[in-house]
């Protein structure tokens, strides 16, 4: 094993612990927490496996935009604090899929190991950043203004700014 694969599998381990502790969290926002580790750990497995802007990409978009929102809406509705309520067999469902899943998986990735490398054809890193610099960039500032936007309106209702009629 080199260093690479030693890293990636401490990194690996982290992602999936985190993630095991984002799904089995007693409060909403401890389990958010958990799940920016786990997001984090996910893009470091992407730079392990030296693919730095599917890394970067996803410290944008998923814990720069998507898990902040989800705490952003916990702080607004105070509902950080709050348990979480499941049955036992609730549980149990999860855990049975949570094991089928990872058994998939598995199966997947050790049937793979020991095969021959395959080059992979296509665009490179510059390629695929001057299209979305520069083609979608402006897709990309609508939808930025529009969440910016969406930000803004919660907070002003949540404090009350709202008209009530």
């Amino acid at each position: 094993m080199s260093g690479l694969d030693v890293l990636f599998l401490a990194v690996g381990l982290l992602t999936a612990g985190s993630a095991l502790l984002a799904v089995t969290a007693g409060r909403v926002l401890h389990a958010a927490l958990w799940l920016v580790v786990a997001l984090l750990g996910l893009a470091g497995c992407y730079l392990v496996l030296g693919a730095e802007l599917v890394a970067l990409v996803q410290l944008l978009v998923y814990v720069g935009a998507v898990v902040v929102l989800i705490l952003v809406a916990l702080m607004l509705t105070r509902a950080g604090g709050v348990p979480v309520v499941t049955s036992g067999g609730q549980r149990a469902g999860a855990a049975v899929v949570g094991a089928a899943t990872t058994l998939l998986l598995g199966t997947a990735l050790v049937g793979s190991v020991g095969r021959d490398r395959v080059e992979l054809t296509g665009p490179d890193n510059a390629r695929v950043a001057e299209g979305i610099f520069g083609v979608y960039v402006w897709p990309f500032e609508l939808l930025s203004a529009l969440l910016l936007l969406a930000l803004v309106a919660g907070v002003a209702i949540a404090r009350g700014g709202g008209r009530r009629s």
